[in-house]
């Protein structure tokens, strides 16, 4: 029975699995782990000879060429090749040591260990970029020259394929190349800022004298640079240049290159010590050097590539013989007369179909030497004054209102809505009732800014947006102003690149093409960046709103009461404003010699088919007036410019849309209530084919004197620009006339805006016959119109004034005779 009962606990522990030790599982483990980096490894080897096997071969030319870029204008023409012509190279035995450890010690401390790569310097980059959540790179210097020579220096541009193909170059280069001719080129061929490539450049232009003669100071300011040229440039950004020179010289300390006592004499040295100034070479650089500026931005804006690094092939829109010309006539004394040496001028030209800026100049008279300088051409925080006008005020009209040019509005005493501030207009007068027309060709103020009142901030906003043209806080008194509480860099405001674009959209007929300076790019590959440069126009406004403004706008330049005809060419379709700024009165108190008309800006905007133009004219220091003496200059550049560029294009006229219809002078929305009562008046006052002989003018009807005036003073000035459209019209119109009684709605236009529908009963003042108490309000127009006349052609003053309160205050525009 024992036995038996052995022999079943001895078949219950057979019966039993066996327990595995952990031993054993932890070498399975290990196991499956190592198969498993193996398979890693060898598909990771495998991708990496994938993409290794397309690396561009190595080239002595590429690893010796600078990296600048080339940019091309429209003709297809280089017109600057950044950085090759100002670089001084070395040899290998000339590097000095000083120099060599100081790049070594900051770059690559293990340079003279690795093989082209090194995994060591990889595995401590990582670790520190996941503990510290920082980007530190594991790039050998070597790797870096390989980068610079076929590469993007872009951080997007940091694919895998491109890392392998890198590493591969790298390791090929090593076993070519000697660690001092790796070196070497690194030297020669870094960005330095400035324009400058190579160390013994900057040395020369920074210095004065070659990499050998520097200080230790100046030997770590050179050896930094080339991580961040622009951001360590010594010349605009000393702070950071300094901290990043110490950076050098710390890791030159703990890398046993010097001593304590170097370290703390070098780093107490002024970051500007023997630091003199750059000398610009290239004559013609001065031409573009604004242009080139924004081109640089909108490359790195939009593709993030590093013009300076990545030699690019750039083609922008450039006209070549428009921005010397432009140059020539703001730096020279050839076609305007200037009245001193430090009065500014910015000015853009555009293509209004495209948005391609063809020509524009940031400055006058700027500095020999200065490289990328300052760009007045895109500064938003100078005011333009009443340019703004036609695309705050008038084209919302037109647009959301669908007012005609001849409904009529008072210029009379008004205030800001909400306040206590008056409004005043530049002769300090008040013409009463006129047209929208006359209105704006005489450049009123206080209609402008009843009309903003009229239409409202959310929809001036929106129409402004369209354009292109932003604020923070748009405000009433920017009916005549474009001041901005913030500039928020160049976002919000105006300045003559976002005035020339928008006026493109009057110019083309209501459609907003965004600026370009750049429509392609071609990389050391071959391959092009086009979509990134792509610009589809977006509607700003109905063509109706477009012609209107711009058919008001031709009689500022012809009529002889526009404040614009200084920018009369002779026989070119062409429409454009005038717009001064003014001093809050505090200002005035302090200009000195009592200048004539005083202004801080004085600007003129206008167009054709084929080019919107806009000009600033002012001074760098505010408090230096633009006077009655001088107003004129903006007008003259744009005449020179836009006669120069518009004599090799067609001389086309705008064609009126078919939602129009003109009657007599002005312009009327078909389907609206006050195209046929306006007719009806027009034909029984005078025919507006002809004018009417002034000694007539007080034996014809007063049944609507406002319009009969207006009609009378701009027949002759300009004929309409669809002449027979315009006379089968008015015959269409007076048949239709002759069968029908006189409607009720002769009231409809209102006296002045308001927040009321234009059908408000109460504002049929002013077009019907003025009341027997106010016998002045039927012929204020013309009476003051000689005055203001006779004031604008003796240069006698502003156009406008805003309230002092404002900052914009009495914006005001002064005669461009």
């Amino acid at each position: 029975m024992a036995n038996q009962s052995d022999s079943r606990v001895s078949r219950h522990k057979q019966d039993k699995p066996k327990k595995r030790g952990v031993g054993s599982i932890l070498l399975k483990i290990i196991i499956s782990l190592f198969i498993f980096a193996c398979i890693v490894l060898v598909a990771g080897a495998g991708l990496f000879m994938f993409y290794a096997k397309d690396a561009p071969e190595l080239s002595e030319d590429e690893l010796d060429a600078t990296v600048s870029s080339k940019l091309y204008a429209a003709n297809g023409e280089i017109f600057q090749d950044i950085g090759s012509e100002k670089r001084e190279e070395i040899s290998p035995t000339d590097v000095p040591q000083q120099l060599e450890d100081a790049i070594v010690s900051i770059e690559d401390r293990r340079f003279y260990k690795h093989i082209g790569v090194d995994p060591i310097r990889i595995a401590g980059s990582a670790f520190s970029n996941v503990t510290t959540g920082g980007k530190q790179g594991g790039s050998t210097l070597t790797q870096q020259l390989i980068k610079l020579s076929y590469f993007s220096t872009s951080e997007k541009d940091q694919t895998l394929k491109r890392k392998a193909q890198e590493a591969w170059l790298a390791v090929k280069l090593e076993r070519q190349k000697s660690k001092q001719e790796i070196l070497t080129y690194y030297i020669n061929k870094v960005y330095m800022s400035n324009g400058l490539y190579g160390m013994q450049t900057a040395a020369e232009s920074f210095y004065g004298k070659p990499l050998e003669e520097l200080s230790l100071a100046q030997t770590a300011m050179i050896a930094g640079m080339p991580n961040a040229p622009n951001y360590y440039d010594p010349y605009e950004h000393q702070e950071e240049a300094k901290e990043r020179r110490d950076t050098v010289l710390y890791t030159m300390l703990d890398n046993d290159k010097i001593t304590q006592q170097e370290y703390d004499d070098a780093s107490n040295t002024p970051i500007d010590d023997d630091l003199q100034e750059l000398e610009e070479d290239d004559d013609d650089g001065k031409y573009y050097d604004n242009y080139t500026k924004e081109v640089i931005k909108e490359v790195e804006d939009k593709t993030g590539k590093d013009v300076y690094r990545d030699g690019l092939n750039i083609y922008t829109n450039l006209d070549e013989d428009a921005q010397k010309h432009l140059y020539d006539i703001v730096n020279s004394d050839e076609y305007v007369d200037y009245p001193d040496e430090k009065m500014q001028v910015a000015s853009t030209l555009i293509e209004p179909d495209t948005g391609q800026v063809k020509a524009q100049i940031g400055g006058r008279n700027v500095k020999e030497g200065t490289v990328l300088g300052n760009n007045l051409a895109v500064n938003t925080s100078r005011d333009f004054g009443s340019t703004v006008k036609p695309i705050v005020d008038y084209g919302p009209a037109f647009e959301f209102k669908k007012y005609s040019t001849a409904k009529t509005i008072v210029d009379e005493p008004y205030s800001y809505e909400g306040s206590d501030t008056q409004i005043n207009n530049w002769d300090n007068s008040f013409m009463g009732s006129m047209t929208l027309r006359k209105a704006l060709v005489l450049s009123r103020n206080i209609p402008a800014a009843k009309l903003f009142a009229d239409v409202g901030t959310d929809s001036i906003q929106g129409f402004l947006e369209n354009l292109g043209i932003q604020y923070k806080n748009l405000n009433q008194s920017n009916a005549i102003s474009s001041n901005a509480d913030e500039q928020d860099g160049a976002n919000y405001g105006i300045s003559s690149l976002k005035m020339a674009a928008a006026y493109g959209a009057l110019a083309n007929g209501g459609t907003y093409y965004e600026p370009q300076y750049v429509n392609k790019i071609v990389y050391q590959d071959g391959s092009e960046e086009t979509d990134a440069f792509e610009v589809e126009g977006q509607k700003a406004m109905e063509d109706t709103t477009a012609y209107m403004v711009t058919d008001i706008l031709k009689d500022v330049i012809t009529d002889a009461d526009g404040t614009g005809t200084n920018a009369a060419i002779s026989g070119l379709y062409q429409a454009g404003k005038t717009g001064t700024s003014n001093y809050t009165d505090e200002e005035l108190e302090k200009l000195e010699g009592n200048p004539s008309s005083p202004s801080p800006d004085s600007n003129f905007v206008g167009y054709t088919r084929n080019y919107s133009l806009a000009v600033w004219t002012g001074y760098n220091d505010k408090m230096t007036p633009v006077t009655s003496e001088s107003s004129h200059v903006a007008s003259d550049v744009y005449r020179e410019l836009m006669e120069y560029v518009s004599s090799s294009v067609e001389n086309n006229d705008w064609t009126m849309p078919d939602g129009l219809v003109r009657i007599g002078k002005e312009l009327y929305l078909k389907g609206q209530d006050d195209t046929a009562s306006t007719s009806r008046r027009t034909r029984r006052s005078a025919p507006s084919s002809s004018s009417t002989p002034s000694s007539q003018r007080s034996s014809q009807t007063s049944e609507e004197p406002s319009t009969e005036t207006e009609e009378e003073s701009n027949t002759e000035t300009e004929p309409t620009s669809e002449p027979e459209e315009s006379s089968s019209t008015t015959e269409e119109e007076e048949e239709t006339t002759e069968t029908e009684e006189e409607p009720s709605q002769e009231e409809e236009e209102s006296s002045e805006p308001s927040s009321e529908p234009e059908e408000e009963p109460s504002s049929s003042s002013e077009e019907e016959e003025p009341p027997e108490e106010e016998p002045d309000t039927s012929e204020p127009d013309e009476g003051n119109n000689d005055d203001g006349g006779s004031s604008e052609e003796n240069g006698g003053g502003n156009e406008e004034e805003s309230p002092p309160d404002t900052g914009d205050d009495g914006n005001q525009e002064e005669s461009s005779e």
